[in-house]
């Protein structure tokens, strides 16, 4: 079961290679952004908002270690889990209570990257980190696995 989930989806290679890049990118986002978040991974939130220490554990973790997951190819539907649903909660948070637009056209806050970001993870999620990932090499392609 652990096999078939972490498996990789046989596709154009043109594909793989365009995930590869974006999984880069994200990936390197993520471990900038979970960076500070992971030096104090309980107390990294203002307190007039703060979530319980687990939750910002659980953020920190997402934040970092999904990076590290997404730039490797290891245990890549595993981090993209992680990210989505630590930008579903940022979505959240912004939209419906801080009450910040899509985008905002002066500069302050809004959940335009936490929305673009989220929904990214949920494509990784789905269609993995294609054939240049360590994912590959340890669980072997969708068509080798028997159902």
């Amino acid at each position: 079961m652990i096999r078939r989930f972490f498996s990789i989806r046989l596709q154009p290679a043109e594909l793989d290679f365009i995930i590869l890049v974006i999984r880069i990118v994200v990936g390197i986002a993520f471990v900038i952004a979970g960076w500070g978040k992971i030096q104090h991974p309980t107390t990294w939130m203002p307190k007039p908002m703060a979530f319980p220490a687990v939750f910002q554990l659980l953020a920190a973790v997402s934040e970092f270690c999904g990076g590290i997951a997404l730039i490797l190819g290891l245990l890549t539907r595993l981090g993209a889990f992680g990210i989505a649903c630590t930008m579903t909660v940022a979505v959240y948070m912004h939209r419906f209570v801080f009450g910040d637009p899509f985008v905002n056209m002066t500069g302050g806050s809004s959940y335009q990257l936490a929305a673009v970001y989220g929904l990214i993870a949920i494509l990784i999620l789905i269609y993995g980190p294609g054939r240049y990932s360590v994912d590959r090499y340890l669980f072997g392609s969708a068509s080798k696995i028997q159902a």
